[in-house]
């Protein structure tokens, strides 16, 4: 083709792509609602299904574990079966898990349920997003549309205690699985009308081997950070994380030898791409780090219920969405790396308040930190996944939605790992139990400030107040120094961002895109 030839004007979304988008949003905010929904069901689940302790563990975690393990191999499976196929076979299989979670019988049951339910939202995620990218080809429209979407994955996650707090007040333990079903039935009937299909008519073959192989992989490194966060540098963990990485690496291998491969590592060659995964990886860190403390200085040292911490998080769920929204306009109009950075700084200003928080009368300061850091995290999550999605050919976008997903979750569970045994180590170091507490309480209260809380409960009114007194010092005290390690890991992010990203413009990198996205009819439906 001539270099002279008129460039093909990039087509505008309509209002079919619009509402798509919102048919898009709901599962988008029911995956993020179903992670926190849960915490505040427990103590009613466990009074129905008497697990142990380990089963707590697992009905807790085995939904995000199954999430992040099968994200590789969904996305890259719906470029090759058609995106929109699999978003309604995920649909159907989230409905109806949904359902056999809702009326398990006991916690065995409930395990496998929540197991086949996580990976049934596995196909989601992926699949939200990459549709995205084939609805709206103009930059500045996509990155609008994907900020809708990271509006609704963030805001979810602080609405889950509050749609679950009402949901238990009137019915059930089941029924906080039950919000997904309706929600399903709906993208069923609309998505053939509204969504656009798309697969890629070259992909070969998915590797069976390589999608056990990222599977054992990344499940292993998500349950040995999970595992350091709970009960520190064991050998199990370690072990856990060590086997990962190397199942990893023979992953990566693999790819690199394969024709058709299931993850194509050239992606990690865009520049774009690769900064914002790393941004989004270092970033979360901080977040995931951040968020645990400041969730439980709500329910622990102010006493709060789920409930009420849940509505003290709605501020900073607000900030966050406003600042999405708004972040492609800003990017419209300077530099990306200069926005992203800037976003960072902020977050980082909120983080140090973190460092300012006393435990009484510490809630003002601590709810502004909050909100400033998620004007930050808002900023970045729309485009910074718009980021990623907008440098790769549109028949890579499942893949690259899939490594968008996983980034976050890796950073998050690194930050939970890393930050919270920070954490811990402070409070084990600056608690100092009152005189006259029974030895087991006070041992108990030098371990955790969740087990001084338990504790407390056995004492009287008195030697109860002075230990909780004295183990809430000692927790806001481990507060005031995540504060400072966030601050420093913002940092360390905004800095990525203002290298890495500085020839990046608008909200969008600007190179060489592949052509548009194939689809199957020629136009959605």
């Amino acid at each position: 083709m001539s270099s002279n030839a008129p460039e093909t004007p990039i087509r505008k979304a309509g209002s079919r792509e619009w509402v798509g988008l919102a048919v898009l949003a709901l599962p988008t905010l029911l995956i993020s609602l179903d992670q926190s929904v849960l915490y505040l069901a427990l103590p009613h689940l466990a009074e129905g299904l008497r697990p142990t302790g380990t089963q707590t563990l697992w009905i807790m975690d085995v939904y995000g574990f199954l999430i992040a393990g099968f994200l590789i191999t969904m996305g890259t499976l719906g470029d090759r079966i058609g995106r929109r196929k699999l978003l309604m076979i995920g649909a159907t299989a989230v409905g109806l898990t949904s359902v056999a979670a809702a009326y398990s019988t006991s916690a065995e049951a409930l395990i496998v349920t929540r197991g086949l339910l996580g990976i049934a939202a596995a196909t989601l995620m992926p699949s939200t997003l990459a549709l995205i990218s084939n609805m709206f080809h103009d930059p500045y429209q996509r990155a609008r549309a994907i900020a809708v979407w990271a509006s609704c994955f963030m805001g979810g996650t602080a609405l889950g205690p509050v749609v679950g707090g009402v949901m238990l007040e009137y019915f059930w333990w089941g029924s906080v699985f039950l919000l997904g079903v309706p929600v399903m039935v709906l993208l069923l009937v609309v998505a053939p009308f509204l969504l656009p299909e798309y697969k890629d008519s070259a992909a070969g073959r998915i590797d069976l081997l390589s999608a056990l192989l990222s599977l054992v992989s990344i499940l292993s490194v998500i349950y040995g950070l999970k595992e350091l966060a709970r009960y520190g540098f064991e050998p199990v963990p370690l072990l856990a994380i060590a086997a990962g990485l190397a199942v990893g690496a023979v992953f990566v291998a693999r790819q690199n030898r394969l024709a058709v491969p299931l993850l194509d590592l050239r992606l990690f060659k865009v520049g774009a791409f690769s900064a914002a995964l790393l941004i989004l990886t270092v970033s979360m860190l901080g977040t995931g780090g951040g968020y645990l403390f400041i969730t439980g200085f709500l329910q622990m040292v102010e006493g709060f219920s789920p409930m009420e911490a849940g509505l003290w998080m709605v501020p900073a769920a607000v900030a966050s969405i406003v600042a999405a929204q708004v972040a492609p306009v800003i990017a419209k109009r300077h530099p990306l790396s200069t926005v992203v950075g800037a976003a960072l700084l902020i977050g980082m200003a909120g983080y140090l308040m973190l460092v300012f928080v006393d435990p009484v009368g510490g809630i003002p300061l601590l709810v502004a930190g909050f909100v400033i850091i998620f004007v930050g995290v808002g900023t970045f999550g729309s485009l910074g996944t718009n980021l990623v999605i907008g440098s790769v050919p549109p028949e890579r976008g499942g893949s690259a939605a899939a490594l968008s997903s996983i980034s976050g979750d890796l950073g998050n569970a690194l930050g939970v790992a890393v930050l919270g045994s920070l954490g811990a180590a402070v409070y084990r170091d600056a608690v100092v139990v009152p005189d006259g507490i029974p030895r087991a309480a006070a041992d108990a209260a030098g371990g955790s400030m969740e087990d001084a809380v338990t504790a407390a409960r056995d004492l009287p009114a008195g030697p109860a107040d002075g230990l909780l007194t004295a183990a809430a010092e000692a927790y806001t005290r481990g507060l005031n120094t995540i504060g400072v390690a966030c601050a420093v890991i913002a940092a360390i992010s905004a800095t990525i961002a203002l290298t890495m990203l500085r020839r990046s413009r608008g909200a969008v990198p600007t190179g060489d895109r592949a052509p548009a996205a194939r689809t199957q009819g020629g136009k959605p439906g």
